[in-house]
């Protein structure tokens, strides 16, 4: 039952990731982009565009979107159009199916959309991006690819995603990591049956602030609210579904799912997955140990 691991990057991937950060507006306000970014995005987009993106949600055909992107052959947005443009409904059906067995309901316009989508958010976005935010991702992976020869595969996704834990399962033949900037410090993961396809935060930054890095601030941050500490002490006991949380804080749904989400984002929890599902968090004691070593690093640094 154990999978294989992977870890790729391709501009393509970055295109989806600042789409879904851009169309995910409900996430905007914990992204580490600036809080203004979608703001300033929509004043450079033409009315066309900007209504395109209003229409699209996170849904099924969202998830499709993604699975094309990772069949795709081609590196950035525009051999990904040309490659959509050759595909007849029949052939998308045929390339999607051994993953899925959900589809668009009229396929034809599902692929017509998305290339207009992505062949006109890299034209109006993504072309003008830093050149050192698609650099910076590729050396990232590099560096977790040559891992691969010397890390155990659970140790390396764990590092890599900042605590995810994907369990094995019949079927799932591939966990396929690919770092992403534009929708830090969230992980999107999709499970497509044999392949679980993970675009993972890479927690970087192009500041050069004599300061904490951006997670690192989260991870102290994160620690100082009574009930996000109350967890981490339930957690030691062993790993604990939501409502077992739930109840052990006695808060509502809502407010202990926003404390674990702080807390995930921080990477103090291990969040266990069997396909898409979130089975049980647990406690992820080595990052407890960083938040001191990175307060004590920063403080000892000479002014």
């Amino acid at each position: 039952m154990d999978y294989s691991l992977d870890v790729r990057f391709k501009p393509l991937y970055e295109v989806i990731g600042s789409l879904h950060a851009y169309v995910c507006r409900k996430s905007h306000k914990k992204l580490d982009l600036s809080p203004s970014w979608a703001k300033e995005v929509r004043q450079r987009l033409t009315p066309a565009l900007a209504e395109l993106l209003d229409h699209i949600q996170i849904d099924g055909d969202w998830k499709l979107t993604y699975l094309l992107v990772h069949l795709c052959p081609g590196e950035d947005a525009a051999e990904f159009a040309a490659w959509l443009k050759e595909m007849s409904a029949g052939d998308l059906y045929e390339i999607m199916s051994p993953y899925s067995n959900q589809f668009p309901v009229h396929m034809g316009e599902f692929r017509d959309r998305t290339i207009e989508l992505f062949e006109q958010w890299n034209e109006q976005y993504f072309r003008h991006i830093d050149p050192a935010i698609v650099s910076q991702l590729n050396e990232e992976a590099q560096r977790r690819k040559q891992a691969l020869a010397s890390v155990p595969v659970p140790e390396l996704i764990d590092d890599t995603t900042n605590g995810l834990l994907f369990t094995p399962m019949n079927g799932l033949e591939q966990v396929i990591l690919m770092p992403q900037y534009h929708f830090q410090p969230v992980n999107v993961i999709s499970y497509f049956g044999k392949a679980t396809i993970c675009h993972y935060a890479a927690r970087m930054h192009l500041g050069d602030e004599d300061f904490l890095s951006p997670h690192e601030y989260r991870m102290i941050r994160s620690l100082g609210e009574k009930s996000r500490l109350k967890i981490l002490r339930y957690l030691r006991r062993g790993p604990r579904s939501f409502i077992e949380i739930v109840r052990h804080l006695e808060l509502s749904k809502g407010i202990t799912h926003d404390h674990i989400s702080k807390l995930r984002s921080a990477g103090l929890l291990h969040a266990h997955f069997e396909g898409e599902t979130l089975t049980v968090y647990s406690l992820r004691i080595g990052a407890l140990e960083q938040v001191h070593n990175r307060i004590m690093s920063y403080i000892e640094q000479d002014i």
